[in-house]
């Protein structure tokens, strides 16, 4: 048990840290004289017109996720490059491998107009 004293300590001085900051605010916040329109939902001078919950096109949506997935794969670069003197060959052509789809994939949505805007 003693081999997780720091991991303890860690999450006690960590858990400290994060209430004291949620909590000195509380100490140093005053109450103005606040006015009715100050408390509102929108400050910008007239009421809200539309649904919020509107539906947005499909593109918006299609583009977070490709952004998402293609985010998510370069972040796999990082290590790769880090350990390349260790892994030798076998890793140069697991990354090659794995770039190979990725392309392959970028160019299946290229192709199938998933990035086309128009």
């Amino acid at each position: 048990m003693l081999e997780f004293a720091p991991i303890c300590i860690y999450l006690v001085i960590s858990l400290l840290v994060s209430l004291i900051l949620l909590g000195v605010p509380f100490l140093f916040a005053f109450n103005s004289s606040t006015y009715p329109d100050k408390l509102s939902a929108y400050e910008c001078g007239f009421d809200p017109f539309g649904d919020a919950r509107s539906r947005f096109d499909i593109r918006f949506y299609l583009v977070s996720i490709l952004f998402i997935i293609f985010d998510l794969e370069v972040t796999f670069f990082f290590p790769w490059a880090v350990s390349l003197n260790k892994i030798d060959l076998f890793g140069f052509w697991s990354m090659m491998a794995f770039l190979l789809i990725l392309t392959i994939g970028f160019l299946y949505e290229w192709k199938r107009g998933a990035l086309d805007w128009e």
